[in-house]
């Protein structure tokens, strides 16, 4: 376990600092298992991946039926058929098929281990953002990006992972049109998304969610 205590300031949606929020060490105050996250990013791409190639085996090719010439006597090899593997436009051996599952299994405690140190991992890097809440009055980006720009101040476009408690189409509508940018809900943290934004915001009543959700192991 990681040894001082986090405390981070909460934002509002004008990029004002309201307050502190301590956060629970069980969730943001593990210590780092890299082989765990590695292992946990295989098996979550390995499960989206689509197998889309397809060849074609010696019983798909057109064509062969017939012998291309006699059995004996000719001073020639033998062959069957001209679909045979070994002749040119014949079919395939051990080519991608469709059939084939990479799909691969991990076990749930492990899976919500390595989200909670991915966790940790953002809330000591400084890459957790805070927010009392995400309930804006209009879907209108400028003011989703006006409070990005406020509480990170960076020049360089961010990448944000945005996770909200409870959906909301005002909010979805805003975040779309900001690069570099996505919402999910905080049920459906994984670790591959986590990793792949920079920045994570997150509202407070998102934290007791993940900890039902996640810590409860």
């Amino acid at each position: 376990m990681i040894k001082h205590i986090l405390n981070l300031p909460i934002y509002n949606l004008e990029g004002e600092k309201t307050g502190t929020i301590k956060l629970s060490e069980k969730i943001f105050g593990l210590k780092i298992n890299n082989n765990l996250i590695y292992q946990v990013i295989n098996v979550q791409l390995a499960n989206k991946r689509k197998h889309l190639a397809k060849v074609k085996d010696r019983g798909e090719v057109r064509g062969g039926g017939r012998k291309p010439w006699r059995q004996k006597g000719t001073g020639r090899a033998r062959h069957g058929s001209i679909r045979s593997p070994l002749w040119k436009g014949g079919g395939v051996t051990f080519g991608p098929n469709p059939g084939k599952i990479f799909n691969r299994k991990i076990n749930k405690k492990a899976k919500r281990k390595a989200i909670l140190m991915t966790l940790s991992s953002k809330a000591n890097d400084k890459e957790l953002i805070i927010m009392e809440d995400f309930k804006i009055k209009e879907a209108k980006t400028k003011v989703m990006a006006n409070l990005i720009n406020k509480i990170l101040k960076e020049e360089k476009k961010p990448s944000i992972l945005l996770t909200a408690s409870q959906k909301d189409e005002n909010l979805i509508k805003a975040i779309r049109n900001i690069p570099n940018t996505k919402i999910i809900p905080v049920n459906s943290l994984n670790v591959f998304d986590l990793l792949s934004f920079k920045y994570l915001f997150l509202d407070k009543e998102g934290i007791k969610i993940i900890e039902k959700t996640y810590a409860s192991i």
